[in-house]
């Protein structure tokens, strides 16, 4: 064996002995990069629709499909049934209001192309519904119920805004009695 041979083998045997360095390692000054923080919206399942135990009120879940973060939205009777009927793949025998619209948009030739709730302002969610109409996108204001029965039907997705999620969680967290 050669003696460039055996540097190579003693070389490896030293990296397999004493293992690989880490890139803190070959750079200590550095503190070690951490991938970045993914902001935005990000699309939602619609999980479930159901009765809130401590309120009674219908609230539907949403759950993010990039880190599983859960929003709750308290919805009324009636827009609670808007979203559970296409959610368990009911077919009323007549149509409800959100198939009328699809219906129109169809005929129209209008695309729902998204619905992103966009903000939570004291304890009200806001939401934008896009639609692709052949030119520029249209936005509509809408509430998020409506939004959401609309996407499903649709099968467009739903997003949520990041700072949804943040007050969302925020106003879930137990409260301090104040002093």
């Amino acid at each position: 064996m050669n003696t460039s041979v055996r540097l190579s083998v003693i070389a490896l045997l030293v990296l397999a002995a004493l293992g690989v360095p880490r890139p803190a390692d070959l750079a200590p000054d550095r503190p070690e990069a951490s991938p970045p923080k993914v902001t935005g919206a990000q699309e939602v399942d619609v999980v479930a629709v159901m009765i809130d135990q401590n309120t009674q009120q219908p609230t539907v879940i949403l759950q993010g499909k990039r880190d599983k973060r859960s929003v709750e939205m308290a919805i009324g009777l009636a827009e609670a049934t808007g979203i559970a009927v296409p959610l368990q793949g009911v077919t009323p025998p007549r149509p409800l209001t959100h198939d009328l619209f699809l219906t129109l948009f169809g005929r129209l030739k209008v695309t729902l192309t998204r619905v992103v709730i966009t903000d939570l302002r004291d304890d009200i969610f806001y939401a934008i519904v896009y639609l692709n109409t052949g030119g520029p996108e249209l936005q509509l204001d809408a509430r998020p119920s409506d939004a959401i029965a609309l996407a499903i039907r649709a099968k467009a997705p739903v997003l949520v805004e990041e700072r949804v999620f943040e007050k969302a969680t925020a106003g879930a967290l137990p409260r301090r009695p104040s002093i």
